[in-house]
């Protein structure tokens, strides 16, 4: 048996973030949603999504398989009910398909109306679906706690260095590798994930819930409070409060980060600093790509920043931002709060081939490479943004 994650039609609703991958592919918790159903179920994880993006993802198999739809975060209940399932049985929603049986993926399988595939589909309510992006900061502390639980069951920690001042040791877990001197870690407010061949420099304080992901570091004297999520081989410094670094990116200096998502490949300058709340403290309103408007998202919300995206020095980025693919962003005073993608300063249309270049320089520092696959996926993306 097999999973099949595929991504249904408001996919474009998590723009800028799944510009570049599948929803299958975002980071939340510890884990990314494809990690949390292999962990959880043991099956092995396909994937369909865009066409333009599908030579990135391994080919599925013509085997017997649960088809599910990437949006949705199983409780317990919920993914019994899936694993109970028999071929040609689905679960809806008033959203469309939750999940079915069958015997194999049909070649021409229509990911934007999959109900027809399924002969005895059974209706539910109360389902957990990621629609919107600012509900990966939102989600965070919820969805980190019971990843670290996932992830710890049954097994044990590395030994916490004597040289760290440690409130609650039983909700710290650290993988092998790791190194943690002098560091401050509180996990009465949460648990904290230490990732494999991580590192936390001395004088960062930490509470909870916190993960770092491997091969992932945290700066001398860093202030990092939960729900926040560092991805692996990110650098994070400075003050983070409730965000989520998917993984290869960079805030390594001072400046704050607050209620936000950033992207893989990005990097935040030195003394970068966003806002989180409006003066007003009234409702913060984010850019929908799907509904072409601003929708609601909470009186906190900091920003949203697609993939590859970097952001200069001193950079004020003000409430409620929303940040495209690509974009080499500087300017004075407070920055806009949509920037599209391929974006170079403000307004100006950035060179395809130097954004390229730009980008495997950064995956330099990390012992990486700009892929064909990347390079054809970018493309795709600068030529949707011609104006």
């Amino acid at each position: 048996m097999q999973i099949i994650l595929f991504d249904n039609l408001k996919r474009k609703e998590l723009w800028p973030l799944t510009a570049t991958k599948s929803v299958a592919d975002l980071r939340c918790g510890i884990l990314t949603i494809k990690e949390r159903w292999e962990a959880r179920t043991k099956y092995p994880v396909f994937v369909i999504t865009e066409e333009y993006l599908q030579n990135a993802y391994t080919a599925v198999p013509a085997e017997e398989a649960f088809i599910i739809d990437a949006t949705v975060f199983a409780d317990d209940a919920l993914l019994e009910q899936i694993l109970a399932l028999q071929t040609g049985e689905a679960l809806a929603d008033e959203d469309g398909l939750v999940a079915g049986v069958l015997p194999f993926l049909p070649e021409l399988f229509k990911r934007t109306d999959p109900l027809p595939y399924f002969n005895n589909i059974s209706k539910i309510t109360g389902v957990k679906r990621l629609q919107k992006t600012w509900q990966l900061f939102q989600w965070n502390d919820e969805i980190l706690r019971e990843d670290f639980k996932l992830i710890t069951k049954g097994r044990a920690s590395q030994p916490v260095s004597p040289t760290n001042f440690i409130h609650q040791q039983a909700d710290i877990f650290i993988e092998e590798g790791a190194r943690v001197e002098f560091a401050f870690l509180n996990s009465t407010t949460g648990p904290i994930y230490i990732g494999k061949d991580a590192e936390i420099w001395e004088g960062a304080v930490i509470r909870g819930p916190f993960a770092l992901g491997h091969h992932a570091v945290i700066k001398a004297g860093a202030k990092i409070y939960g729900a926040t999520t560092i991805g692996p081989w990110s650098a994070a410094g400075g003050e983070i409060k409730n965000a989520v670094i998917s993984g290869y990116s960079n805030k390594a200096h001072d400046g704050y980060l607050g209620d936000s998502v950033i992207g893989e490949w990005c990097n935040l300058g030195a003394g970068t600093t966003n806002s989180n709340v409006k003066n007003t403290a009234a409702n913060v309103k984010l850019w929908n790509a799907f509904s072409n408007t601003y929708e609601g998202a909470g009186v906190k919300a900091g920003v949203i920043m697609g993939d590859y995206t970097r952001v200069a020095i001193n950079s004020s980025i003000n409430t409620g931002s929303v940040f495209g693919v690509s974009a080499n962003i500087f300017g004075n005073g407070l920055l806009p709060t949509l920037i599209d993608s391929f974006v170079w300063g403000i307004d100006n249309r950035y060179d395809f081939e130097k954004a390229l270049q730009a980008i495997d320089n950064w995956k330099k520092f990390k012992h990486s490479s700009l892929s064909a696959q990347e390079i054809s996926v970018l493309k795709h993306i600068f030529e949707q943004n011609k104006h």
